[in-house]
């Protein structure tokens, strides 16, 4: 029998959380809180804040004229009425797209108007430093990029002009770290920034062949999934040797690799896992002992997470 509860259930410390220090895991909303307004949107973020996340998550790729844009794909279809590569557009062309109407929310006068939704790296640091509260940012350079390792040296850049302290990896109340499934990414970013707030993405490779439509043969399908497999190691070897000191293991992955997870953690690394809404998914990282938890739902995880710690303080843990 399974020892997941049910939803809606309060999990059932064992003997191993009672013994465990008692600090609950932060709540990362995953692009800012995605479940009731558009990802990356200043609704979103502000939401989240409002919803008590203790940080968010935040995808970023450069525009054509290298502006530092709040955007999770490549391309601009899905979560916009535009078409094409971000990066060929500019950021005053991005300004006038519409980035939340897709997702059917309507968004409150507090949240700003639908032509203010789009950020840049700047507005969201902004967004974040009037929270009037420390908050985390979990900052995802987004590779392949077109314009390669500019990416990492433009989000350096601004953030050094903007007073981001390397030793500590904050701009005033915001701590921020940096994050990729490259590790080439955080391989450059290493001489600038401290091992602690690089954080390493790893997901599962799937065994399922590479989808028809991209109309490879077989051979070249092969060759995608090795690519994608040594990515995958090239990765865990950050970890491994302590390079990059967070590990964002993806649920997936978690489940399939619990004895490297509880390694890295007996390690001393922080586990920051993505991406968790149901109950029984977070009751698993808890158990597991992560110390980072990614959702879309921030205000559901929260209350999951802190009627654990209701739990335990009622046990006398």
């Amino acid at each position: 029998m399974s020892d997941t509860p049910s939803p809606g259930t309060t999990p059932n410390p064992t003997d191993a959380d009672r013994h465990r220090p008692l600090r609950r895991p932060l709540v990362i909303a995953h692009r800012g809180s995605s479940g009731a307004y558009a990802e990356n949107t200043r609704a979103a973020f502000l939401h989240a804040l409002a919803e008590g996340a203790d940080g968010v998550e935040v995808d970023v790729h450069l525009t054509r004229d290298r502006h530092l844009v709040c955007l999770h794909d490549p391309t601009l279809e899905r979560t916009s009425d535009g078409s094409g590569p971000v990066a060929d557009h500019t950021l005053a062309q991005l300004r006038r797209l519409d980035f939340h109407r897709w997702k059917g929310a309507r968004i409150p006068a507090e949240y700003g108007p639908a032509s203010a939704q789009l950020l840049t790296l700047p507005d969201l640091v902004e967004l974040l430093a009037a929270a009037g509260r420390p908050v985390r940012l979990a900052l995802e350079l987004k590779h392949p990029s077109p314009f390669g390792h500019e990416l990492e040296e433009r989000a350096l850049s601004w953030l050094l002009g903007a007073g981001w302290d390397p030793e500590t990896s904050r701009i005033g109340a915001v701590e921020v770290t940096f994050m990729s499934f490259y590790a080439g990414s955080l391989q450059y970013l290493a001489p600038s920034v401290g091992s602690e707030h690089l954080c390493q993405l790893l997901s599962v490779v799937p065994d399922a062949p590479v989808p028809s439509r991209f109309n490879l043969g077989p051979l070249s399908r092969a060759a995608v999934r090795a690519t994608l497999r040594q990515a995958v190691a090239d990765a865990e070897r950050l970890i491994w040797e302590g390079r990059a000191g967070i590990a964002g293991p993806g649920l997936a992955y978690v489940r399939e690799n619990l004895a490297d997870v509880k390694a890295w953690l007996a390690a001393g690394r922080t586990l920051r896992v993505w991406t968790a809404d149901r109950d029984e998914d977070v009751d698993l990282l808890l158990r597991a002992g992560v110390q980072q938890i990614t959702t879309n739902l921030p205000a559901r995880v929260l209350e999951r997470v802190r009627r654990r710690e209701r739990v335990l303080v009622g046990t006398g843990a």
